[in-house]
This record gives structure tokens, sequence and C-alpha cells, in this order.
């Protein structure tokens, strides 16, 4: 696949995603539409196991949304441009695959919400987070104050974005904002061997323990164990989990084929 602002690469069961408007790798709208399109490819490809998106260069994941573009829209352009940033990052969020954002840098505004979509984060250790959107006189447009208050609490929600202030690598890890923090030169190492794990799961179970546990969270609780009970029930009906059952018995390792 040929495309303008990313760049795949393959290795073993593992997509490496780039975003490839370097030196910054600003968001915009053909990013936006063609990250959605890969997505969806990699979404059916049954040989793709997990995901990683990392930046181009190593001064910026990314550094937020492309302001030459945005500064001439009114409200009705920047409603059309949101509406295609949010079916991207939805549709990041919910694919059936784990994904790991590999942030080698600078990750501003809308960089800081695609991570935020991401089920995992690794920083290098010369990384910076930022929702800096106050400082425009605007507010996050891509999920920034919905996904940063579920995933580290309101109250330190409020302070990246009320200040609107970088904070560094290990900061965003006290805060759970981040995984795991690591040397730059580390870091593509780090996510791959991650991702490599995650790519030996049974892919059916994988799938399920996300959908369970993203519509889960936004339920009660009684309606979650509901949503959970059918994700299991889900699990149980496929080959790789009887496999995994054997696999236990006769104490060997589970060689499973995603179905």
């Amino acid at each position: 696949m040929e495309f303008e602002t990313l760049e795949l690469s393959v290795n073993g069961r593992v997509a490496v995603l780039s975003l490839n408007r370097p030196p910054m790798n600003p968001l915009n709208k053909k990013l936006f539409s063609e990250l959605y399109e890969i997505l969806e490819e990699l979404e059916n490809n049954d040989d793709i196991g997990a995901i990683i998106i990392t930046g181009k260069g190593e001064r910026a994941f990314a550094a937020g949304a492309d302001i030459s573009e945005m500064k001439e829209l009114d409200a009705a352009g920047i409603a059309r441009m949101n509406r295609i940033s949010r079916k991207a990052f939805e549709k990041l969020e919910n694919i059936g695959k784990p994904v790991i954002a590999a942030i080698n840098g600078l990750a501003l505004g809308g960089g800081c919400e695609l991570a935020l979509c991401c089920d995992f984060r690794i920083c290098s250790e010369n990384a910076k987070i930022a929702l800096p959107e106050i400082n425009l006189a605007i507010i996050p447009g891509g999920g920034g104050t919905q996904r940063l208050q579920r995933l580290i609490g309101q109250a330190r929600a409020k302070e990246l974005l009320y200040f609107g202030d970088m904070i560094k690598a290990q900061e965003a890890q006290a805060y759970g904002l981040v995984s795991k923090v690591v040397p730059l030169e580390s870091l593509m190492d780090t996510a791959l061997e991650w991702a490599a794990k995650l790519a030996e799961k049974p892919a059916v179970a994988l799938k399920m323990m996300k959908t369970a546990l993203h519509t889960g969270a936004d339920t009660d609780l009684n309606n979650a164990l509901t949503i959970e009970t059918v994700c299991f029930g889900i699990t149980f009906e496929t080959e790789d989990r009887k496999e995994g059952m054997a696999s236990f018995f006769e104490k060997r390792k589970p060689v499973y084929v995603g179905r």
C-alpha cells in the first residue's frame, strides 16, 4: 500500500505504522483519511497480530494538528475536519488488535490524542507530552478532554488541560499516562518486543478482552458484567480455547491459529 503521509512496514506479525511528515509529523485531513484506510486493511489481515504507531525522525511522534491547515477554517470547516479525525481515532481505539504508541519525541495536542487511542504508550526518555490547546484559545477536539480523564483521573487531567504545559516522559509515567520509558535508541526494540509477545496471543481472546474493557468502561457494573460474560462465551467456542486448555494439561506451548 502506498500512502503520502504514512509509512507501513511489517516485522513478522507486527505492523509498524510511521507518521511520515517529518520533522514534526503534524496531523492533517489527508493523514487522518489514510490512517483510517490503513487500519481497515490491517484489521482484516489475519497475518498481523499487533500494531505499532510511531513518528518518523527523532524530534516528534506528532507535534499536534497542522495549524497551517486549521487556521483558515471556520466552524463548519473545523467540524468537517473533526468528523474525519474522529472516524480515524475511533477506528484506532476500537480495532480488534493491540496497538502500541512508540512515542519518540513530542506528542502534543492531536499527537497526544492519537496516543491516547492506543492500548499502550511507550516513551523515549526525550519525549514530552502536552495538550496545549488552551494556549491557542481552543480546547482539544480529538478526545483529549474525555480519554485523558478516563485514563489518569479528572484531577490530573485538569492540570494538563487547564495549564497546557508540557510534561516529561518520566512525569507522564508517574501520572499513569505511559506504561514505560526507555532510552530513544531502545524505543523501537522495546515496542517490537511487546508487540511480538502480543501477536502470539490468541487473536479472538485478545479482541474480546479489548471489547469487554472498552465497552464495559462506559456502562454500569451490572451491564459491564453482562458484556464480559458474552465476550467470555465467544472465546469458549474458539479452536484456540481448546488448544490453550489442551496444551496446559499436556505441559507444552500452545499453537494458536487465530480462530
